[in-house]
């Protein structure tokens, strides 16, 4: 396992679609297990693939409760319901913030890392991160959704 470089604001590949992903293989697997790694090391919620640089449909998500991460292969959302106001932030665009509109509530069917199929409710916090990281796989940005005048860049406390 290894920590990734995370692609921040400004490059380019943040801006691209993100392609199927065709066979779950050793190549497929180690990138996972990097991703999961490189989102703790950065005490991120959600990171897709795109964001160390590797345009495959694959997201991984960590709400640090007792379920442990979450792997997302080829996600798609298939219902919406409801909306909420959060507040967000992303590991591509570090200490800034903003309030966006996100759906209360999403059923999405992805596969896991096993190759098993999986359609899911999710709520509130994992609705949100999956929203924004099937976003990321869209080559959408939240700054790009944010509520205008909620976006705020936070000092890093040294």
């Amino acid at each position: 396992m290894a920590i990734r470089n995370l692609r921040l604001e400004g490059d380019e590949i943040l801006k691209k679609k993100s392609r199927e992903v065709e066979a779950i293989d050793e190549r497929i697997q180690t990138l996972i297990d990097d991703m999961i790694e490189t989102m703790h090391k950065y005490n991120g919620v959600g990171l897709a693939a795109v964001q160390v640089g590797i345009l495959k449909r694959v997201i991984t998500i960590d709400l640090y409760d007792d379920k442990g991460p979450i792997v997302l292969i080829n996600p798609i959302i298939l219902k919406e319901k409801g909306e909420q106001e959060v507040e967000e932030g992303c590991l591509s665009f570090p200490n800034r913030f903003g309030k966006i509109i996100r759906p209360a509530e999403i059923v999405v069917e992805y596969t896991d890392r096993t190759g098993k199929k999986v359609k899911t409710k999710a709520k509130e916090l994992l609705a949100q991160a999956i929203c924004h990281e099937v976003d990321h796989l869209e080559g959408e940005v939240f700054v790009d959704k944010v509520i205008p005048g909620t976006l705020e860049y936070v000092e890093p406390e040294n």
